[in-house]
């Protein structure tokens, strides 16, 4: 039966810490699984729902972007996955009641987790200026008062349109073409907080900022490395595929700071050996200082130079550019310093070199281990020289894979949400559309908070996310954040930003995932694309949670017209009653998406979608500047630390997704009952004075002299790399300076915070 939510804040300032986790998953996921989703949905509600997560006739779960093997179980999420449901699906309401009991300086004082247990949004709201609480709103007032706010701006571009990873390919296309047909670029997304590095080196290096590998590929691979990734409990589904490529006879190497409990074994729930005994995953753990990755790699790239007949010299010869140059920076790699870099062994990289050269098919991994550092750009470019050097991209069962965090994080941007469009994007709408969208550079996030900070722009626009929350330096995000005319939130659920606002808020609900979407045509379903470029649809089942919530491209597809008037020729009336229109449209802009309402059904020979094309994967064939892949040759970098301090890594819990916060454990780990812990090697800990289960504040520093401080953090003697720690987001947020940015990419660093640890005044 379903529970009602918490009336106060659990107290968090005594967790408690039992040794960490050797496996995942298990009969423990199984358990936890059920009793958030029953406490959420109820019992029957959550058979119902969660059968359909992940079908080919059912909705794609809005968590993680893994994607779906063809054939797929009849339980085919993981349990990250079912309270990600859960909490959409929830039988929990946030009504006008609510607000009318909890006034906005009230709901400030709430952790995340409070905020999020209350349940789905009812009613469109709205926050007067002056006024202490949110009240109910019609939907055209709504409409009405962004557009008075919007038609008051000297320029469009003191607008800011924000999107979330669980956008849909529709509504992202649509609120793109409204931002442009306004007159702005302004379209920063969470993309640029995550893995924007990724996409900017890949861009450069192989000429397409996405992954170029499939499940198949993984399943094919000799060796599959792993690195600065979390999958048991940011992507736990991956797990599945690693554990058949073991069965395969695919070697894993897991390049990470901290031991992992999903990369030790892991125990599928899906079979009744896997449920209780498990496989184990790594072969070769390399427990890497944060921030050492390019020197490692820069490092194996020139062993693999020195050894006879490991270098594909075809493969270089016909498709590759800048290699002397590479090869050159390669050989100058240096053992020492690699060893200072990385904290490793030498016998741990010649084992690691072993590895490398025994496999014919080789898949990198990465997720934000490596793409939140100062030098993330060039470290993930030096892992594109690896892969070159033997002629692994372009090849089945070997290539690059970034793991995107969020279900549709890559479709959004394939769809042109994005502050910096290609010149082809947009010669692509202006044809179609009719309109000469801007040419300008847009503001991306870091950006975007400097503009709002500056009085550069007024209006903030958010489909989806809890930008506050996921957004560094805290106080100077929320401080920016308040100096908005107007400040808009499309959400499901109450968040922290929702508390943070400018002078006017707007809250709009909006359908989720799991919902029915009835529009003026008949039933709607809308599409995704995974981290592997495969796209299909997603149909939601449940009655919606209020009869007062619009979809997604509904709130685009109305505030377009009330906001463009009949200058507009485009026709948001049409995309609004029947979304096949607005994928019609979408497959005369992008490429890739033609015949896109045939393909994206199920039909014989083209079950449950289609995958976009990738000239290097499909024929070795790289749109880059050159027209060939480019080795690169930058200087190697790695963080180095004053004396006494730490580099601090923000990481989520393993009942977190994101921002969104499920419970207050973080069973692999061995951390019950609290967040704000902070993992010490004991080595350093010894050095620096630190008792375990001492406290103490957390201070950032900074070369603009900012005191960053976050207070009250319980010290957990932990088994991580020296030098470094880890604490989770977004309470540490407020530690990562808004300008420490990674070069080219601009993603905010917080894998490489320079800390120190102070007494606090709490212990």
């Amino acid at each position: 039966m379903a529970t009602k939510p918490p009336t106060g804040d659990p107290v968090q300032d005594a967790p408690q810490v039992d040794a960490p986790l050797r496996a995942a998953a298990g009969l423990p996921a199984v358990a936890h699984s059920l009793k958030i989703a029953q406490q959420q949905m109820g019992v029957r509600r959550t058979a119902l729902t969660l059968l359909r997560v992940n079908q080919k006739d059912g909705f794609d779960c809005p968590g993680c972007a893994w994607p779906e093997p063809e054939h797929r179980h009849k339980a085919e999420f993981c349990e990250n996955g079912a309270k990600a449901v859960a909490e959409e699906a929830t039988l929990r309401r946030v009504t006008p009641e609510f607000f009318a009991a909890h006034p906005v300086a009230d709901l400030a004082t709430r952790s995340g987790y409070w905020l999020g247990q209350q349940g789905r949004l009812t009613h469109p709201m709205y926050l007067a200026d002056g006024a202490e609480r949110y009240e109910p709103v019609t939907w055209e007032r709504a409409f009405d008062i962004i557009a008075e706010e919007l038609a008051a701006l000297a320029s469009p571009d003191e607008a800011v349109f924000y999107t979330s990873g669980r956008t849909s390919n529709e509504a992202a296309f649509l609120y793109q073409l409204f931002a442009r047909e306004f007159g702005t670029n302004n379209l920063p997304d969470c993309s640029n907080m995550c893995h924007e590095s990724s996409g900017s080196a890949l861009t450069e290096t192989i000429g397409i900022g996405k992954g170029s590998v499939s499940l198949e590929d993984l399943y094919k691979s000799d060796l599959i490395i792993v690195a600065g990734q979390n999958p048991g409990t940011n992507h736990p589904r991956m797990l599945s595929a690693l554990e058949k490529a073991k069965a395969n006879g695919a070697k894993i190497i897991t390049i990470n700071p901290l031991p992992e409990a999903g990369l030790e074994r892991f125990k599928n729930p899906q079979t009744p050996q896997g449920m209780f005994k498990g496989a184990a995953l790594t072969d070769l753990f390399l427990q890497i200082r944060l921030g050492g990755d390019q020197a490692l790699f820069r490092l194996l790239n020139k062993l693999i130079l020195e050894t006879e007949g490991a270098v594909d010299d075809a493969f270089i010869a016909e498709h590759t550019h800048g290699y002397e140059e590479f090869t050159e920076a390669a050989r100058a790699a240096d053992w020492d310093a690699t060893l200072t870099a990385t904290g490793l062994e030498r016998g741990e990289i010649e084992e690691a070199l072993a590895l490398a050269l025994a496999s014919e098919r080789t898949v990198v991994c990465w997720a934000m281990g490596l793409t939140q550092h100062k030098h993330s750009v060039p470290t993930i470019r030096e892992v594109v020289n690896f892969l070159l050097l033997r002629g692994n991209i372009g090849r089945p069962g070997a290539g690059v894979c970034p793991v995107r965090g969020h279900s549709n994080v890559q479709g959004d941007r394939t769809m042109g949400v994005f502050e910096r469009p290609a010149p082809a994007f947009l010669d692509a709408l202006e044809n179609e559309f009719g309109f000469a969208p801007p040419r300008e550079h847009g503001f991306d996030v870091v950006r975007a908070i400097e503009a709002l900070r500056d009085g550069e722009a007024k209006v903030f626009f958010a489909m989806g996310g809890n930008f506050v929350a996921a957004s560094p330096d805290t106080d100077v995000t929320e401080a920016a954040m308040r100096r908005a005319t107007l400040t808009v939130h499309v959400s499901t659920k109450l968040n922290r930003s929702h508390a943070v606002t400018g002078a006017r808020a707007l809250i709009l609900p909006t359908l989720g995932r799991t919902e029915r979407d009835l529009q003026g045509s008949g039933e709607q379903f809308v599409t995704v694309e995974d981290s592997m470029s495969m796209v299909h649809a997603s149909r939601g089942r449940l009655a919606p949670a209020s009869k007062h919530l619009l979809s997604e491209p509904a709130i685009v597809a109305r505030l377009a017209r009330r906001v463009l008037g009949e200058a507009s020729r485009t026709p948001w009336e049409e995309f609004e009653k029947d979304y096949s229109t607005v994928r019609d449209r979408i497959a005369k802009v992008i490429p890739g998406f033609e015949d896109f309402n045939a393909r994206v059904t199920d039909s014989p020979g083209r079950p449950g979608g289609f995958t976009l094309p990738h000239g290097p994967r499909d024929e070795r064939r790289f749109p880059t500047t050159t027209g060939k892949a480019n080795f690169t040759a930058a200087p190697v970098e790695y963080p180095k630390l004053p004396e006494g301090r730490l580099l601090l890594q923000t990481l989520r819990s393993h009942d977190q997704y994101n921002t969104t916060i499920y419970g207050l454990d973080d069973r692999y780990r061995g951390i019950r009952n609290g967040r704000r812990v902070v993992l010490v090697s004991p080595h350093d800990a010894q050095a620096l004075g630190l008792a375990d289960g001492s406290y103490v504040d957390l201070v950032s520093e900074w070369r603009d002299g900012v005191e960053r401080r976050a207070p009250g953090f319980r010290v957990v003697h932990y088994p991580t790399a020296r030098g470094c720690a880890a604490a989770y987001y977004p309470e540490t947020n407020v530690l990562i300076p808004l300008d420490a940015t990674a070069d080219t990419s601009n993603t905010p660093t917080s894998k490489s915070v320079v800390v120190r640890l102070e007494q606090s005044a709490t212990d």
